[in-house]
């Protein structure tokens, strides 16, 4: 299992090992202790499954104060995965990091507490399941547009498939007292 370091600090991507043979494979998907030992810390409190359809954009969701980290794998199809440090004070604030997970490559991607994320559909149709270190809480429920200039994201698409919500979010300038601080 591979644990490496994305331009932003403490995102992590992740390449588990893939046992295959003639039947199919095996991989683990998450290990407490191997995720722990790599900055990968629970505990995981709730997982969600999301099925969408090519060009769908789904983000850039946060939630604050009651922050979300979250690991995030495609089992089916392929999405482009993007993680925006919002945090105010942070040395990366409005950095992103993008990376493709696939049911092929079978990556993870973990996003720590205080970064939005966002994902877009390349293929047919994917199947995301991420598990999040906290609980959903509509009251703490955040976002910001897809397309904020600011933040300068080079999505794979110019025209997504948006839910009303994604689209009425505002951009990073607009969120005054709506984004979290950094702390280290």
């Amino acid at each position: 299992m591979k644990f490496m370091p994305t331009a932003l600090t403490d995102v992590i991507l992740v390449e588990p090992d893939v046992f295959a043979d003639s039947r199919g494979f095996f991989l683990e998907m998450y290990h407490e202790q191997k995720y722990a030992a790599h900055g990968i810390r629970g505990p995981f409190l709730q997982d969600n499954l999301s099925w969408s359809v090519r060009g769908t954009l789904r983000g850039l969701h946060y939630q604050w104060p009651r922050a979300q980290g979250k690991l995030v794998a495609t089992l089916e199809g392929a999405v482009f995965d993007v993680a925006v440090d919002v945090r105010v004070g942070s040395p990366s604030f409005g950095k992103w990091v993008g990376v493709e997970l696939s049911g092929e490559n079978k990556r993870q991607l973990f996003i720590p507490p205080g970064f939005a994320h966002g994902f877009c559909v390349l293929s047919e149709t994917a199947v995301v399941l991420y598990k999040c270190t906290d609980f959903y809480s509509p009251s703490d429920e955040r976002g910001i547009i897809w397309n904020d200039p600011s933040l300068g994201i080079q999505w794979p698409v110019t025209h997504p498939l948006l839910s009303e919500k994604d689209r009425s979010y505002k951009g990073v300038a607009d969120m005054a007292g709506e984004l979290p601080a950094y702390a280290r």
